[in-house]
């Protein structure tokens, strides 16, 4: 089914309304889908070069209102929140997530973790719903995403266009090892920043 869905979204890459469809995928992607828009940015780059800015904008928007889709199924669907997250393995872990968030160390570590989930080949949806589910604050989870979101976006749709087909098989081969090194790093280098400010 995965193998499917891949498939499908790379077709809807080459598609004459395939922003739309980006807009779509980075949608649904950000509460239950389980394709990254990453399989459509880098094609749709690559052939229309001139619109890596639109088409990272466009994936960027649409992801962080999914995840605010995501996060209100959490808050007012808890049933249908639950039942996503068991299908991605990240039940249990809620009461503890719960419990993390009274201090506030709990708050901060939350902030970091929604960062890489956003940024990193984590499940962002999982986090999304998350959100919701452990009531965290949804001005500052808006914030979070577009950051993280938009960042992980522009980079996936600058390199397309700077590098092509190289970076599609950099993709494939080491991206999202690299994604994770990199979302690690940035997050790492928020904490000494707010230690030392």
């Amino acid at each position: 089914m995965f193998n499917t869905l891949y498939k499908k979204c790379l077709n809807l890459a080459a598609h004459k309304s395939s922003k739309y469809y980006l807009a779509l995928v980075s949608f649904v992607e950000s509460s239950f889908f389980p394709i990254p828009p990453d399989v459509m940015i880098i094609p749709m780059v690559i052939s229309k070069k001139r619109d890596f800015i639109k088409i990272f904008i466009i994936a960027t928007i649409s992801s962080v209102i999914g995840g605010i889709l995501g996060y209100l199924m959490g808050t007012f669907f808890f049933d249908v929140g639950m039942q996503i997250m068991s299908f991605y393995g990240y039940e249990d872990k809620l009461f503890v997530l719960k419990k993390s968030l009274i201090n506030s160390q709990g708050f901060y570590a939350w902030l970091g973790i929604l960062f890489l989930a956003g940024f990193t080949p984590l499940p962002y949806k999982v986090f999304t719903i998350a959100s919701g589910l452990i009531g965290f604050n949804i001005f500052i989870f808006i914030l979070i995403s577009l950051f993280s979101r938009g960042l992980r976006f522009f980079i996936v749709s600058y390199l397309s266009y700077k590098f092509g087909d190289l970076f599609t098989k950099f993709m494939n081969e080491h991206g999202s090892k690299w994604f994770t090194i990199i979302g690690i790093l940035i997050v790492i280098i928020g904490v000494i920043i707010y230690l030392i400010f």
